[in-house]
């Protein structure tokens, strides 16, 4: 269970009137609209919706990697926005993990190294011990030292996992963590994941267009359009 657990008012993300506009060459475009949600800590949320309905920009700003047009996320009941951008890479650093779908290794570190450089950039003393065993955990013990191009996707997105859960993190985000792999690795990648977050406690929020990926989670929201459509 993450040191964040037992927040007294048992919520881990509280979305207010979030609203994301951009400007292209017609003018502006809406891509969220009014959207307001919350998440209990340990729960676990699905983002579903059509391609382009603005799932995955909602991920985004609910991570702090993209900046709404106005309203407010508050995360472990911290306002991120209030935040310097340095201050939510801090923040992340030390509440948040994100699983893309391409993975996001780096290509010229081992899968070891991979996995520790969350670790280290936190300062860790011990962030060998606990990328190995953390690898270990998800089947890639003897996997160690091999760089990402001599690994599967498969085993790729377990080195991702791997590296988003070895800082046991209060909040996890999940980006169609199963969009790069076939169905049978997919459906092994899915497993483990939710196998891990049920064992840390933590919370899940995953953007997916698998229905039978959003069915295992606690709740679903859609996304239509920019608007939240169904909760």
């Amino acid at each position: 269970m993450t040191e964040n657990a037992g927040l007294t008012n048992g919520l881990a993300i509280q979305v207010s009137h979030l609203h994301k506009t951009v400007q292209d060459s017609s003018g502006s475009l809406e891509i969220l609209k009014d959207i307001h949600f919350n998440v209990m800590q340990g729960e676990s949320l699905a983002i579903v919706g059509a391609s382009g309905s603005g799932k995955s920009t909602l991920l985004g700003i609910l991570a702090g990697l993209d900046l709404p047009s106005s309203g407010q996320v508050l995360l472990q009941q911290q306002d991120i926005f209030a935040l310097t951008e340095d201050q939510r890479a801090v923040f992340r650093k030390q509440h948040v993990g994100f699983v893309f779908q391409s993975f996001q290794l780096l290509m010229h570190l081992t899968a070891l190294e991979n996995v520790m450089l969350p670790l280290e950039l936190r300062g860790d003393p011990d962030a060998r011990s606990k990328a190995a065993a953390m690898l270990e955990q998800v089947g890639l013990g003897q996997r160690l030292k091999h760089y990402p191009k001599f690994l599967s996707g498969g085993e790729q997105q377990r080195v991702a996992l791997a590296r988003a859960f070895v800082t046991r993190p209060a909040i996890l985000f999940a980006d169609e963590p199963t969009g790069s792999l076939d169905a049978q690795t997919g459906q092994a990648v899915m497993e483990l994941m939710f196998s891990l977050n049920r064992e840390f406690g933590s919370t899940l929020v995953l953007v997916t267009h698998d229905p039978a990926i959003a069915a295992r989670c606690v709740r679903q929201i859609r996304i239509q359009g920019g608007c939240l459509a169904e909760v």
